[in-house]
């Protein structure tokens, strides 16, 4: 894998767990508001500023256990990696949760990763309604791909949650937007709201932005709400 970082400690990235968190290179969206530019474009691994290698990690890991409780894979995007697969098999047998971070855009990879039972959590992101997601992340999808993710990942059986990072002044965070996103996720267990905090972007222009007021965030989790199981803010 290329490896874009890695966090060794951390409160917020495993729900009620301590974990450590891998941030893979490189990613096949290209959401203008994304707070980890600097893993968008995929590198090589020598052109990765201190880059690890997977054994390092597995190395430490090995040191932390019963300190640590679970580790969180990121990106970029992930299922992007040849190597992911057996990375997160190498954490499983370290005796660790493990949580997968997605962008839903590869659900046959995703698939495998699943039936191979070397996850515990996934997150995907929902970046918008179906029908803007090109306006969004900047790049062509097909959509089908979206749909088939979230279906697999509603029906693994595994821990799950679906979320939404909100940029209020961009077209594609409208009220009818969440109208359509609840539909595409109806019945799930969790979805997260995330506000936009504009401190780093892949574009420049979205750190003039601002983010979201409570009013706004509350008006999107009374819409979703009617939709799945649970709706927190982050």
């Amino acid at each position: 894998m290329i490896i874009g970082g890695f966090q060794r400690f951390s409160l917020i990235d495993y729900p009620d767990r301590i974990c450590a968190v891998v941030f893979t290179q490189g990613c096949n969206f290209r959401c203008p508001y994304c707070h980890n530019p600097e893993l968008v474009r995929l590198r090589r691994k020598r052109s990765v500023p201190n880059g690890l290698k997977e054994k390092e990690i597995l190395s430490f890991l090995d040191r932390r256990k019963g300190r640590l409780d679970a580790l969180t894979v990121t990106g970029g995007e992930p299922l992007l990696q040849s190597g992911l697969g057996n990375f997160l098999s190498a954490v499983k047998g370290l005796g660790y949760l493990v949580k997968l971070d997605t962008n839903g855009s590869f659900p046959s990879g995703l698939e495998r990763i699943i039936q191979s039972g070397s996850i515990d959590y996934i997150a995907m992101d929902i970046k918008t309604s179906l029908d803007k997601y090109e306006y969004v992340i900047k790049k062509g999808i097909e959509k089908t791909k979206i749909l088939d993710s979230i279906r697999l990942i509603m029906d693994s059986g595994l821990d799950y949650e679906f979320r939404t990072t909100v940029v209020p002044s961009y077209d594609g965070f409208e009220r009818d937007d969440f109208y359509k996103i609840g539909q595409l996720i109806k019945d799930s267990r969790l979805y997260v709201l995330q506000r936009f905090v504009p401190s780093k972007a892949l574009d420049d222009q979205f750190l003039d932005m601002r983010g979201c007021s409570d009013e706004e965030i509350d008006s999107h989790k009374k819409i979703m709400e009617g939709f799945v199981q649970r709706c927190v803010v982050r």
